[in-house]
Formats: C-alpha cells, structure tokens, sequence
C-alpha cells in the first residue's frame, strides 16, 4: 500500500481557507509552524501526495479532519490508521553525536530540494558540500529531522575522528539488525553486501557527517589516507546497487566516487552549499544582542563573509562585544583595512589550505596576488612551480571540488576571508624568503 495521502479535489478550496482562517499568512508560515518543507505544504494544498504522517499532522494544525478530505476510500482508512500505528513502533533512530539544532535559520530551499531528492526521486546518494563553518552539519541534522517519518530507521554518524570503515559497517549492522546479526565476515566487501540487504529489506536514512577527515590532504580532491579506502567501496556499491534506502554525506570535499556517479537525473547527487542570505544573516545576529547599520552595511557584512554562518556568529559576538552593535564602525576601522581574520576562522581554513598539494597552493597564491578574478589562461603564465602548468585544469578542478575557489564569468577568484587568509599566507612567505635569502618550498 502507498504510504502517501492526497486531499481529494473538491476540498481543496477549503483546505486553502483553513490556512488563512487558523492565522497562517503563508504557505512558508504553515511550514516552519511544522518543521516541514514549504515544498510539502504546497503539494497538501494543490492535491498531490505526500508522506500520511505529514497529511495527518497538517490537517490537525488546520483543524481538518483527515479521513474526510483524504483521497481514499473508506474500506482502507483502517488499514492506514493500522498501518501508521506500526510505523510509529517500528521507526527507530540512532543520531549519536548530532548537535542540537533547535535554532535553525534560512536553508528553505535547500531543504526543499533535498526532500524532493530523497522522498520523491528516490535518490541513493547525496552529498553536502561546502567549507568549513558553512552549516553542512546543521542542515543534514535538520534534514534528518524533516523526513525522519520517511524511514524505518535514521541514523546519524560522525567521522571527524575517522573511524576505520570496519566499525562504522559493524555499528550500522548491528542497530538495523536490531543487535541480532554477531556473525559478520571479516572482508569489508562482505559487511558491505551484508548492509545493503538491510537497505534493501527497510528504508534507512544513513547520515555520515564530517567525511573529509578520511580523506588524504597533499593531493587531489576526493582521495582517501591510507587504510580508508574502504570507504570509496562503501560510496560506490550504495550508490551503484538498487536499494530503497539513502545514504546523506558532508564533507568539505568532494569524494571521487560522487564525482564519477552523480547526475542531475541520476540516484547519486551533490549539493554546494552557498552562504545565507542578509534577512537570515539579522536573524543569527539577533542571537547576540541590538545592531545598527543600513542594508547597504548589512550588505557589506554578509558579502564579506560570504554568508558563512560560523564567520557570522563570531562576528557578530566581536562587533557586540567591541563597538556595541555598531556596523558601521565595524566597517571603517576592520573590513576596510582588511584587519579582521577571527582565530576560530583561520583554524578552520589552516586546516583546508594544509591539505592543498604543493600545485594547488601556487594557484591559491597568485589568486591572492591578482586579487581580481583571472582566467586559467593568465593563471597558466604566471605558475611557476615544475609541472604545474600541465596540470592547471586537473588542480582548478580539485580546488573547486574543496570549495575553495569560485568562478564567475571573468574567472577564477577567492572568497573576501579566504582571500584575506591568502594574503596573510604570502606575506609570511616573502617574510621568510627575505629572511632566509632564498625561495620558500610550497610545503606539502
């Protein structure tokens, strides 16, 4: 039987009533009351089909009654109130480390695209990409939470202290075998196929959070240390093999298997996240007390730190603190003279930029001497480490794959704060090259 429900068409013009008669201005209004996607709110209100539960909960809000207006004869409400109640027992989940997100701003969109990924497409796959502080972890949290009546069971992982590939299949067997399976074989390729016939029998929710930390620094995006490549079969038979299951994964980096198998109409997909926008970057300011400043301030703020939420936060904590709420202070005394390069910040991109190879930090070095974007033409003529011509596009790639670098129409450039970090970088270089009287190696 269809886990879905659908409003039957004659009483959908009262179902759209019911929002504005319970007091809710908008379709988006009714989503974030739930905790749902605005995607969903809309397919109640136009009649197409989505999750019961969700079905049911939205017609409680609303003050329906859902067997009423449910497209569904009566000879089969039993069997779906039977079946919700079995639901209900069997959903199990596991979200071990998750961080509490019960503030949670902006990310509508994405949210909604991912829902429409997982739930609707069926997607095996998916990715989150973007660098340090950018919210991935938050939002798979929240998007754990959205579709969590989706799924039989939901389990949420962390691999920033890189745990070996063994132990995360023999933790993920075991809680979707209800601790039953004690058996399992030695190969990771037999724990593999052992878990994918648990992802074929229910329908799971895996998030693995963190996923760059069993990645190899000094080399190409997406490549694994040693004694993790396990992991890239992991990636590749969940999202080579038919299950009904899906497996979300954060990482700063792209891994290689997501690179070769995804597509946009494909079961294997990736998300770059982008920065927040100035209405949700107020909301997160907010948090930390009274600001002044006019858009056009805002604005300068929220372009500066590229709307990354963690750079936001301290921020906002340093320009409450320090100037008592006021931006334009903020502006003229740090932004402008390019002085603010918070420590938290310059952890996060120390770690990025010390995983670079030695070819990838040329180019992150001449971005920041051309400070204006540049082509991979005029990137080609400046290079001068051996070999780092030859394999210009392969490192633009990689670094591109890392989040690191963006491209826009006139070409290639950094981030305000990545290329404030950049600039500190290449100070401290001829620094030592003075010093020393002779060319500092890029440094693996």
């Amino acid at each position: 039987m269809s886990r879905s429900l659908r409003v039957t068409s004659g009483f959908i013009p009262q179902v759209k009533l019911a929002v504005m008669r319970n007091g809710f201005p908008s379709q988006q209004a009714l989503a974030e009351e739930l905790g749902l996607a605005r995607f969903t709110i809309s397919n109640f209100l136009n009649g197409k089909p989505i999750d019961y539960l969700n079905f049911v909960e939205i017609c409680h809000i609303l003050r329906l009654d859902w067997q009423e207006i449910a497209d569904l004869d009566n000879s089969r409400l039993n069997e779906v109130s039977t079946k919700s109640r079995q639901l209900a027992h069997l959903h199990q989940e596991d979200l071990g480390e998750a961080p509490n997100v019960s503030v949670f701003y902006g990310r509508t969109e994405e949210l909604a695209k991912l829902e429409q990924w997982i739930v609707i497409d069926r997607c095996r796959l998916v990715a989150l990409l973007g660098m340090g502080g950018i919210g991935k972890t938050a939002l798979s949290v929240k998007l754990a939470e959205q579709i969590q009546n989706e799924f039989d069971y939901l389990i949420w992982r962390s691999l920033r202290n890189a745990p070996p590939v063994e132990n995360i299949l023999v933790d993920l067997i075991k809680f979707l075998s209800n601790q039953q399976e004690t058996d399992l074989q030695d190969t990771v390729n037999g724990k593999v196929s052992r878990l994918i016939n648990y992802l074929r029998s229910s329908r799971c929710l895996l998030v693995l959070d963190n996923a760059e930390s069993i990645l190899r620094g000094g080399d190409r995006a997406g490549q694994y240390r040693e004694g993790y490549e396990g992991y890239g079969e992991l990636l590749r038979q969940l999202g080579e093999l038919p299950h009904q299951s899906c497996l979300v994964l954060t990482s700063r980096e792209k891994p290689k298997e997501i690179a070769l198998l995804e597509g946009q109409t494909r079961p294997v997909r990736s998300l770059q996240l982008n920065g927040l926008d100035a209405t949700d970057v107020k909301s997160i300011f907010t948090e930390y007390g009274s600001f002044s400043g006019s858009e056009d301030e805002w604005r300068v703020v929220v372009e500066y730190y590229a709307g990354n939420p963690l750079a936001l936060k301290i921020a906002a904590s340093a320009i409450q603190e320090i100037l008592n709420g006021n931006i334009p202070e903020f502006i003229e005394i740090y932004l402008k003279p390019g002085k603010v390069l918070f420590d938290d910040i310059r952890d996060i991109l120390d770690e990025q930029f010390n995983r670079l190879s030695a070819s990838e930090k040329e180019i992150m070095y001449w971005l920041a001497i051309n400070r204006e974007p540049v082509s991979d033409l005029k990137l080609q003529e400046d290079i001068v480490l051996s070999g780092a011509q030859q394999k210009l596009i392969a490192d633009l790639a990689s670094l591109k794959r890392r989040s690191l670098i963006e491209r826009g129409e006139a070409g290639f450039t950094l981030q305000n704060v990545v290329m404030e970090y950049m600039t500190d970088q290449l100070i401290k270089k001829v620094s030592e090259e003075i010093r020393t009287g002779a060319p500092t190696p890029y440094k693996m």
